[in-house]
């Protein structure tokens, strides 16, 4: 059974840092490119970044440059965001994604708020 399971997400203060966490299970993970999304209340989900399988490519969106880092642990089955100088806007639900050509995985979603 396919699991992503991300966790981490909490309220936070704006200029704080969360690092978030997505454990995956029941496929090859080291295979997969890792992304995260995520989705704020009325809008679109959109692409974070990106990490390739092996962890050499990495990919942001404009938005997060400079402020969220994507890392990956092949052998814990886990990828990492890490968000530093979070703003207001950067609040959201946060997503796991996993694909591998038409493979493609989702996790439950973990919310994160930035607020004073």
């Amino acid at each position: 059974q396919v699991q992503l399971v991300e966790s981490g997400g909490g309220l936070v203060q704006p200029g704080g840092s969360l690092r978030l966490s997505c454990s995956a299970s029941g496929f090859s993970f080291s295979v997969f490119g890792m992304s995260w999304y995520r989705q704020a209340p009325g809008k679109e989900r959109e692409l974070v970044a990106t990490i390739s399988n092996l962890g050499l490519t990495k990919n942001y969106a404009d938005s997060v440059k400079g402020r969220f880092t994507i890392s990956r642990d092949n052998a814990k089955n886990t990828v990492y965001l890490q968000m530093n100088s979070l703003k207001p806007e950067d609040t959201a639900v946060y997503y796991c994604h996993a694909q591998r050509i038409s493979q493609v995985y989702w996790g439950q979603g973990t919310q994160v708020t930035v607020s004073s």
